[in-house]
C-alpha cells in the first residue's frame, strides 16, 4: 500500500434490496474514481467491501460468515482492507458485535455515510487503524456521486431515503432514517442524462415511493407526469408503493402514459385485517381490493404482485385462512413470500410469538401451493395478445431464441430471426408457463 504507483483493486459484494444495489452502484463509483479497478472475487484484492442488508436475520448470519472466512487473507495480507457498510453496520448493537467478533475489520460505516468514503478511506490507510462512522442521521441528500452502473441497458434512480411508517416488523426507519425527497428537477435531470445515454428501462426507487415529495410540495404522480415528458423511447417503473398512500391521482397518470410500466407491485403483506393492525399497515384488506378494482379498471392489462408474510406474532390459522381467500380474491401474477423474522428493536419483535417454527413452515408451503395455483394460471390471460418487450438478450427456456420483459414485467421468451438485444419489440404471445410467456416478435 506504501507503492503509490501500485493499481488497487477492489472487490465489493452488496447485499439486500434494489436500494443496497443502488447504494452499491454509488460505492463503486467513487471507489472508481478515487482509482480503484475491480476483481470478480476476493482473490488478488486490495479492499474487500461488503455492503450489508439488515430486513432479515438470514441475511445478517450470511454476512457474518461470509467476513469470518476473510481472516486467513487478513493473515496472509495485512495490507488488505476490509470494509463493511449498509444497512446492518448502521445498527449500533449489530455494529459493535461485528466489531467486537472480527478485529481485522478496517472500516465501518452507515447508510449516511456513503459520500465520505474517500476520507474514511484515507484515515485507515494513513492512520492504520479501524475507522467507523454509522452517523444516525442526514439532515440532507447528497448529489452528484459518481455512479458505476451495472448495465448499460437498465437503471436504478433513487427518489427518496428513508420510511416515516414504522410498520411493526420493519427495521428500515431505523436504519434508513426519516423520509426524504430528492429534488424533483434532480431526478429528471438524472433520468434524462441516462435516457440520452441510451438506459431503456429506469425504476424509480424509495421505500415508500407514494409519500415522495412532501417536502417540495409534489407528488409521486406529479413526478411520473413529468419524467413521462422525456423525450426517448424508454420504459419507468418504480418500488416500493404502499397502499396507504396510493393515490387515485397516481393511477390517472399511469393509465394515461405511454412509458409507465403496467405492474403494481403493492405489498400487501396478510389478508387478515387483525394482523394488519398488529402490523401497523394503515389500511384494511378490504381498502387494499378497492385500489386494485380501481386499478385494473382505468389500466387494462395491469399486472399485479404483491408481498405477503407468513407467521407473524399472533397470527391464528384463521387468520391465515382469511390471507390465503384474500389471494384467491384478488388473483396477484405473483407475489414475494416470507416467513417472519424477528429483528430486535421493532414493535413486532416484543409480541408474543406462540406459532411454532414447523406451524411456519406448513402454513408457507400452503400459501405457496394456493400461489402457485392462482399465478400459474395469470399468464394465460396473453395468449393471443401483442406484448411490447424489452429484449435483455439471449431466452431462457431453450425453446426461444431470446428474453425480455413486458411493460407489466412478464418474462417473454420469444423466437426473432435477429438479435434485437436493447431493443423494444411486439411479441405476439401464443403459449403461457407459470413463470413466463412464449412468443413470436410481430414482423
Amino acid at each position: 500500500m506504501t507503492d503509490k504507483n501500485k493499481q488497487l483493486y477492489a472487490y465489493t459484494r452488496t447485499y439486500g434490496c434494489r436500494a443496497n444495489v443502488a447504494d452499491g452502484e454509488r460505492i463503486d463509483g467513487i471507489l472508481a474514481e478515487m482509482g480503484y479497478g475491480f476483481v470478480n472475487s476476493p482473490d488478488g484484492a486490495d479492499l474487500i467491501l461488503l455492503n450489508t442488508c439488515a430486513v432479515r436475520e438470514s441475511a445478517e448470519t450470511r454476512v457474518f460468515g461470509n467476513i469470518g472466512a476473510l481472516v486467513h487473507r487478513k493473515r496472509l495480507n495485512p495490507d488488505l482492507i476490509v470494509a463493511v457498510c449498509g444497512c446492518m453496520v448502521q445498527r449500533k448493537h449489530t455494529a459493535e458485535k461485528l466489531c467486537g467478533t472480527f478485529p481485522f475489520i478496517d472500516l465501518v460505516f452507515g447508510t449516511h455515510a456513503i459520500h465520505k468514503l474517500p476520507e474514511l478511506l484515507s484515515e485507515v490507510i494513513s492512520e492504520k487503524r479501524r475507522v467507523t462512522d454509522i452517523t444516525a442521521y442526514a439532515d440532507e441528500i447528497v448529489e452528484g456521486l459518481p455512479i458505476r452502473r451495472g448495465s448499460a441497458l437498465k437503471a436504478d434512480v433513487p427518489v427518496m431515503y428513508g420510511c416515516d411508517n414504522f410498520c411493526s416488523y420493519c427495521v428500515v426507519p431505523y436504519v434508513r432514517g426519516r423520509e426524504r425527497s430528492r429534488k424533483p428537477d434532480d431526478v429528471l435531470t438524472e433520468v434524462g442524462g441516462l435516457v440520452k445515454s441510451g438506459v431503456k428501462e429506469i425504476t424509480l426507487l424509495g421505500q415508500n415511493v407514494n409519500s415522495y415529495g412532501k417536502e417540495h410540495g409534489v407528488t409521486f404522480a406529479e413526478l411520473l407526469r413529468e419524467i413521462d415528458k422525456t423525450e426517448g423511447e424508454f420504459r419507468v417503473a418504480y418500488m416500493t408503493s404502499h397502499p396507504k398512500d396510493f393515490s387515485r391521482e397516481l393511477t390517472d397518470v399511469i393509465a394515461k402514459s405511454g412509458k409507465i410500466s403496467r405492474q403494481l407491485h403493492l405489498p400487501a403483506q396478510s389478508g387478515s385485517d387483525r394482523v394488519l393492525a398488529l402490523m401497523n399497515r394503515g389500511y384494511t384488506s378490504g381498502q387494499y381490493g378497492e385500489i386494485i378494482e380501481r386499478a385494473r379498471e382505468k389500466i387494462p392489462g395491469l399486472s399485479v404482485t404483491t408481498d405477503i408474510i407468513v407467521g407473524f406474532p399472533g397470527e391464528t390459522r384463521e387468520d391465515f385462512e382469511q390471507t390465503l381467500a384474500f389471494i384467491r380474491k384478488i388473483g396477484f401474477d405473483s407475489a414475494y413470500t416470507f416467513i417472519y423474522s424477528k429483528r430486535e428493536g421493532t414493535k413486532a419483535a416484543e409480541l408474543p410469538d406462540r406459532i411454532t417454527a414447523e406451524e411456519k413452515s406448513v402454513r408457507f408451503n400452503e400459501l405457496l401451493r394456493v400461489l402457485e395455483d392462482t399465478c400459474g394460471r395469470a399468464y394465460g390471460r396473453f395468449v393471443g395478445s401483442t406484448l411490447r418487450v424489452l429484449c435483455e438478450g439471449k431466452g431462457r427456456t431453450g425453446k426461444r431464441a431470446y428474453t425480455g420483459k413486458s411493460a407489466q414485467g412478464v418474462i417473454v421468451d420469444f423466437d426473432s430471426d435477429r438479435n434485437a438485444t436493447g431493443e423494444f419489440v411486439n411479441v405476439k404471445i401464443d403459449a403461457a408457463l407459470k413463470w413466463a410467456v412464449l412468443g413470436s416478435v410481430q414482423k
